[in-house]
């Protein structure tokens, strides 16, 4: 099947549809010239499990220096056709959508779909015989089990925007499908928040967990989530206790959490929800009731079992309930998933056929009754779990795991910051070696500032200067976060890894700069701040019109005012010396 629009396929694309063994309908449903959506239909009627169907289209390989996609972290490369892997979305690993930038961060391409829930892989890759990219979509890559009806909708943006601004743009668009709506955001998913993972692991201590406590909320943290370890006295790392939830390390949970609570923290704790250990209750209660039982960590749950979800629904709710949580950290959602022995035979005790569908089911209802007990609850999930879908649960979207690499997690939070609309994005929960210097540890921190900082060190064993380095910048934070986090955002440069970033609310810009890249002013008359997280200390600016005077403040990374000054920025090249991880503040005269 061939749905041609105009002749030339760099204007709207020629599509192809593979030969199926269902009837497959392809309508155009809005054309705004370089802004199309096409509306694809599938039926089977005959009962058969649908071959995977493939839609594919070109466009001239021109202008396109990377390919943009949910996390390919540092590999936003050109890939060529021979290059096998494609990228798969579904509800519990990354977004429907892949995006081809220009040399000035132009969009050329960027094409999505809004079926978020049920898998779909795409790619984009570069054909040498013919100086093209090959794009598709391929549905029921894992369906093994009858479809009657489907339907998709396809977006095809080609207008010569900023390429973040039509990846927002999609998240808009997602979020205007009644299964996709997000979650509400309370307040306290924006605020800066204290994990246990990386400086105690699973070994945590009530005594040391409460000194800790009282030091981060000094520092301007207001929310602890109590990671993995509080469910058991075991310390191997692994996951054999998990599925009965008990707290066998704080046998009075609801004591230990009132009284983080009467240190003016939200308190969450940590759930890895899949999985059921072999030395649980709940493994024997379940048995046979697993997606595998050949899972590296440990059985995992098939909740295409009603009975499965309602357990799981029930643990959740209980221990906010019981316990008087704020807060869930919901871990390892994607795997769920199917394995090689995962059946998918006729079973009238699964009320679900697809597994996806079942996690759907299983997070609406989590949600849905967690909000009966706290309305204001926050859930934090993880990448690759950050798509549209896991909006509709979850107000927080974390960076995946990245100890000790700051450059990392500065690139995934910008990467989740650009689909998620107003859901909090947190960075992975920041941790350095003590010996660093205040500068170095520094590095850690400001690359978190564009998103909600995480930590995870021992603030009892930190330097001073480290301490007086995350008051200041935690302070700074908070007294900024409406326009960190509400203001335009605009990530440069994402095959360098976002060497500047900036954001704009009303009179104020904050600009940071990660690497030796000159920064562009436009707009002089407003305030300006820039966070110089580099390890120099010249930054150049360059004015493309006027001139203007400024008086500044500068500050080092503790905190320290080190200078107050008038500059003056002229049209052309300026050079502004800003201590090593240190921030000035400019304020033009009027």
């Amino acid at each position: 099947m061939i749905v041609s629009t105009p002749e030339k396929e760099k204007d709207s694309p020629i599509f192809n549809i593979n030969e199926n063994n269902g009837s497959t309908n392809l309508e155009l449903i809005k054309d705004e010239g370089a802004l199309q959506v096409f509306r694809l239909e599938y039926q089977n009627h005959d009962g058969h499990f649908p071959k995977p169907l493939n839609l594919q289209w070109r466009i001239p390989a021109t202008q396109v220096k990377g390919v943009w996609k949910p996390t390919a972290d540092f590999s936003k490369r050109i890939e060529a056709d021979w290059e096998l892997e494609n990228h798969e979305s579904k509800i519990s690993i990354d977004a429907p959508v892949i995006s081809l930038f220009g040399s000035n961060d132009e969009n050329i391409l960027c094409f999505s779909c809004s079926n978020a829930i049920n898998s779909v892989e795409m790619a984009a890759k570069y054909r040498e015989e013919d100086n093209h990219f090959y794009c598709h979509f391929t549905f029921f890559t894992e369906c093994k089990y009858p479809i009657k009806n489907f339907s998709a909708d396809i977006r095809i943006d080609q207008r010569k925007i900023h390429f973040s601004q039509s990846l927002k743009e999609t998240s808009k668009w997602w979020e205007g499908y009644e299964n996709l709506k997000p979650t509400s955001v309370p307040a306290i998913a924006k605020k800066p928040l204290y994990s246990t993972w990386y400086q105690f692991h699973q070994n945590l201590d009530e005594d040391l967990l409460l000194k800790e406590c009282r030091i981060a909320k000094d520092l301007g943290f207001e929310s602890i989530i109590i990671d993995d370890g509080w469910q058991t006295n075991d310390t191997n790392r692994g996951y054999d206790y998990t599925g009965d939830w008990l707290p066998e390390r704080f046998p009075d949970m609801g004591r230990l959490v009132k009284e983080i609570q009467n240190l003016g923290m939200k308190v969450g704790i940590w759930y890895s929800v899949p999985f059921c250990g072999r030395k649980s209750k709940a493994y024997q209660r379940f048995k046979g009731k697993f997606l595998t039982e050949n899972h590296r960590w440990a059985p995992v749950f098939d909740p295409r079992y009603p009975e499965v979800r309602d357990y799981l629904v029930s643990i959740y709710v209980n221990a906010v309930k019981d316990w008087n949580l704020d807060g869930l950290k919901l871990d390892f959602i994607d795997d769920f998933k199917s394995y090689k022995e995962t059946p998918f035979d006729t079973n009238n005790d699964r009320d679900h056929s697809s597994i996806n569908e079942a996690v759907d089911a299983l997070l609406t209802k989590v949600i849905i009754e967690v909000k009966k007990v706290r309305p204001d609850i926050f859930i934090e999930f993880r990448q690759k779990y950050t798509g549209p879908a896991m909006r509709k649960y979850g107000n927080m979207l974390r960076a995946f795991d990245c100890p000790g690499d700051y450059t990392m997690n500065r690139v995934r939070i910008a990467d989740i910051k650009m689909l998620c609309g107003d859901t909090a994005v947190h960075s992975d929960m920041v941790t350095w070696h003590f010996d660093e210097t205040v500068q170095d540890a520094a590095l850690h921190y400001l690359n978190t500032l564009f998103g909600v900082p995480q930590i995870s060190v021992m603030l009892s064993e930190a330097p001073k200067a480290h301490l007086d380095m995350i008051r200041f910048y935690t302070r700074y934070w908070n007294e900024n976060s409406n326009v960190l986090l509400e203001g335009e955002y605009l990530p440069s440069s994402p095959l360098s890894n976002y060497p500047v970033q900036k954001v704009e609310k009303e009179d104020k810009i904050i600009l940071g700069v990660f690497e030796n890249q000159f920064l562009e002013l436009t707009q002089l008359q407003k305030k300006i701040d820039i966070i110089n997280a580099k390890p120099s200390e010249d930054v150049i600016i360059v004015v493309k019109h006027g001139n203007s005077e400024y008086n500044c403040s500068l500050y080092n990374c503790d905190g320290t005012l080190v200078q107050q000054r008038t500059i003056y920025l002229e049209e052309g090249i300026n050079t502004l010396k800003i201590p090593i991880c240190g921030l000035v503040q400019m304020k033009p005269i009027e």
